[in-house]
């Protein structure tokens, strides 16, 4: 994981603003990203903050594991925002299908039956869309 740069970095960036150079340059200048130079002067505009956030998660878990094992065994075929409804949280579905990636569950991808070895759907001569049951013919 990268670190951010430095606070010298950030001050001598902000004091080259402060006298007058363009963004561009200052990038040029100090090796750093015309987009980075933008952020830190946005901030300290807005905020009045010119030392680097935190990085990284907080590591508060807003699901309840336990809870959503349960909730996933009581009706399987919940969707995601059925399940977040359901533990009473605020998060994004996203984030309720990555807690289920980890625990080690997985979407359906076709129905919970057994396929049909048997006869399947479609013969390798029939050309799409025409039913199995009756005669590919050609028209003529």
């Amino acid at each position: 994981m990268a670190s951010p740069y430095s606070q010298d970095l950030r001050d001598r960036v902000l004091a080259a603003h402060d006298r007058g150079m363009k963004t561009k340059q200052i990038a040029t200048l100090f090796c750093v990203s015309s987009a980075w130079v933008r952020r830190v002067k946005q901030r300290r505009r807005e905020t009045g903050e010119t030392a680097p956030r935190k990085m990284g998660s907080p590591g508060v878990r807003k699901i309840d594991r336990d809870r959503l094992i349960e909730l996933v065994r009581f009706d399987p075929d919940a969707t995601l925002a059925e399940l977040r409804d359901r533990l009473g949280i605020t998060c994004s579905c996203w984030g309720v299908g990555k807690v289920l990636k980890q625990l080690g569950y997985s979407f359906k991808k076709r129905p919970s039956m057994p396929r049909n070895r048997i006869d399947p759907m479609s013969r390798r001569d029939e050309t799409h869309g025409t039913p199995s049951n009756q005669p590919v013919t050609q028209a003529g």
